[in-house]
């Protein structure tokens, strides 16, 4: 099956509530509807994730991340948007339109704006961001084939797209964008 055919499938797996694996820029993520409970508490039980981490959400482009976010300066989102679309994940106080299993205990929110082409096309046709995490279990090795990402999780993924990743050797950094603190 074709790229175009996968991506067509993977959005229509997400608008129905499913979940997807996926290339981003360094690594194959899971990902579905991050507004979507359930959807988001199948990722979390694939992965052996609590709720209580948060998840990353990943987006085409900034106007699909400026209602989660409520920056704390200016300056803050100036210096993300520096670094969009790329690989570099930013977090920022969340918006109420941020639900409780994205955030997890915390009151912030992670975001990315990717170039991923895959992501992109994805995120547009969705008109959302997405869920993004990487497609393994927690604490074991990221996995770095759909062939290998099929094997652990069968059908408890409903899609995938078999596409190249990204340049990325790395998942993205991690930053806190109004003190500047490194979490990843």
């Amino acid at each position: 099956m074709s790229i175009a055919k996968q991506t067509e499938h993977a959005i229509s797996t997400i608008r129905f509530g499913g979940i997807i694996a996926y290339p981003t820029e360094s690594v194959y993520g899971l990902g579905c509807d991050p507004f979507n409970q359930e959807a988001v508490e199948k990722v979390l039980q694939l992965k052996e994730r609590s709720e209580e981490k948060g998840l990353i959400v990943i987006a085409s482009h900034v106007q699909q991340i400026l209602p989660l976010i409520q920056p704390i300066n200016p300056n803050d989102l100036a210096r993300a948007l520096k670094t969009w679309p790329g690989h570099q994940t930013w977090v920022f106080p969340k918006s109420k339109l941020v639900p409780s299993w994205i955030s997890g205990k915390f009151d912030t929110v992670a975001v990315r704006v990717s170039a991923h082409p895959v992501v992109k096309a994805l995120c547009d046709n969705l008109n959302m961001p997405l869920v993004s995490t990487s497609a393994n279990s927690a604490n074991q090795a990221v996995l770095s084939s759909i062939k290998d990402i099929k094997m652990q999780f069968g059908d408890k993924i409903d899609a995938f797209i078999n596409a190249p990743l990204g340049q990325h050797s790395k998942p993205s950094k991690i930053t806190v964008a109004h003190t500047l603190k490194q979490l990843r």
